[in-house]
């Protein structure tokens, strides 16, 4: 590392380019990027890496290029991934992978948002739209903190890719087609929103589909018909029992044994039927179950199915109607990095470690998360340590005024990069403010306020972020961005 930049000078590059970074992260927040919309998106990534000088790689994914490859999911549509490379003269650092998503969750109802969901505004000190959080301001963070070195001067030692992927949210097929298509480095960061500290396990992840058939019959016979919906009502029951005895004790992953519920099971969605006067004929629900690092996604399936087929054979119905079980979407192998003790994961560690000191003024903390990342595909497929440190935040909305520090180690750039990261809390405004600690409201996610049908969850008014308490010294203007929650978020994160 050069000792010719300190701390003060790097700062002073972030904030000169930081109305930059707001403008970037604006205008890419205005283009919807839902699941199977992210090409317009991807378009803007791809213009705004030619015109910095990165070598674009912009392409459709092929279907058939990654259907044969561990960590494969299931494909809805056309999907455009976009990767910028920053090639180094010297070639005598580390490279270094920068990666984030650009898909985002659902909006859910529109009828719950205060304006159109990806109609970016800034209002004051935030920043709204659906996807602004989590994770587009994790992609301006990886691009700026690269723009902030450039600033002054300085070059890569070894090559650095931006990497802005889709079908992270589900699938991950975005991260499994870089991967095909070559992309290779020492590391790989990635900057998802939450917590602030280094992720040291990710669960895995398996959608399942439950299609029931009913005995149909007019209404007003229906004591001789057989609803499907209802006949649903006890597989759910048998699935939780399933989720508890999975989260028991001498069930879990060693990295998850504080944590008394960390394999959750969602049933995310559910439809039946075809008119209000008949016995449903027909139901199909969808669930989605966690799996720990190291078990057989195929035993899981197979839990699953055991759990369902017994319930059915206790059903008076269901026992001579059996249901049926497809395995649809999302299959994601468990990860643990802290598992990883090569010396290259060691490094990364330690190097990122070295740099949360020095921004933080404390040791990095590990967490054991109950969802999951791209992580595993660097890690489980690439032999590549893939470090995870969660900025805090949330989506959709950002505070600008709220910019974390964190310099990237082992960046092929000599000399410490300060990244900006999503931050929820603990998080210092404006100077010409009074200064407070931000504390949002950590049972909602989704709009700026709460809705009528929701006031009596929330006694104390419209639901924004809780400011309690004194503000950490030394309120200086950090590098992120801190995301506020609002009731609705479109559907539990994987």
């Amino acid at each position: 590392m050069n000792m010719d930049l300190d701390i003060t000078v790097i700062l002073h590059a972030v904030d000169a380019l930081f109305d930059r970074e707001l403008d970037f992260l604006l205008e890419l927040a205005r283009h919807p990027s839902a699941r199977g919309q992210e090409q317009s998106a991807q378009g803007f990534i791809a213009r705004e890496l030619g015109g910095l000088g990165y070598e674009v790689d912009s392409w459709q994914i092929d279907v058939a290029d990654i259907s044969g490859l561990p960590g494969f999911s299931p494909v809805i549509g056309d999907y455009d991934n976009a990767v910028g490379t920053l090639r180094s003269r010297s070639k005598r650092g580390r490279s270094l992978i920068l990666n984030g998503h650009i898909d985002v969750v659902p909006t859910g109802p529109l009828d719950m948002w205060e304006r159109a969901p990806f109609d970016s505004h800034i209002d004051g000190d935030w920043m709204g739209g659906r996807g602004a959080g989590d994770m587009k301001a994790g992609l301006a963070s990886n691009l700026f903190a690269i723009e902030a070195l450039k600033h002054l001067g300085r070059h890569p030692a070894a090559d650095e890719f931006f990497e802005s992927v889709v079908e992270e949210d589900c699938t991950g097929n975005g991260a499994l087609a870089r991967l095909q298509r070559g992309y290779r480095a020492d590391p790989a960061l990635i900057p998802e929103p939450l917590a602030e500290k280094l992720v040291s396990s990710q669960v895995g992840v398996i959608w399942i589909q439950v299609r029931l058939k009913g005995l149909p019959t007019h209404v007003a016979y229906a004591g001789s018909g057989a609803n499907a919906i209802e006949a649903a009502i006890p597989l759910f029951e048998a699935l939780h029992l399933l989720e508890g005895r999975m989260n028991a004790q001498e069930c879990r992953h060693h990295n998850y044994a504080g944590l008394s519920h960390a394999l959750n099971l969602n049933i995310g969605k559910i439809e039946g039927g075809d008119w209000a006067s008949s016995v449903l004929a027909w139901c199909v629900f969808d669930v989605r179950m966690g799996a720990f690092s190291g078990q057989n996604l195929d035993d899981v399936r197979h839990m699953i199915e055991g759990a369902i087929f017994d319930a059915a054979r206790n059903h008076p119905f269901l026992a001579s109607n059996r249901p049926e079980v497809v395995h649809i979407g999302f299959a994601a192998e468990g990860y643990s990095f802290k598992d990883d003790q090569s010396a290259a994961a060691r490094a990364a560690v330690g190097a990122l470690d070295r740099a949360h000191c020095l921004v933080v003024g404390k040791p990095l903390e590990h967490e054991a998360i109950t969802a999951t990342t791209d992580a595993r595909f660097f890690g489980l497929y690439a032999d590549t340590p893939a470090r995870l440190w969660r900025g805090r935040g949330g989506d959709p909305r950002v505070q600008r005024a709220c910019r974390s520090r964190m310099p990237a180690p082992h960046h092929p750039i000599d000399h410490p990069v300060h990244r900006r990261l999503v931050r929820p809390e603990g998080c210092i405004t404006h100077a010409r403010r009074r200064h407070r600690v931000h504390r949002p409201n950590p049972h909602w996610q989704g709009q700026s306020r709460c809705l009528q049908r929701h006031a009596r969850a929330c006694p104390s008014g419209p639901c924004r972020a809780r400011r309690l308490g004194p503000c950490q010294p030394g309120g200086r203007r950090s590098a992120g961005f801190y995301t506020g929650l609002r009731p609705y978020s479109g559907h539990e994160r994987h």
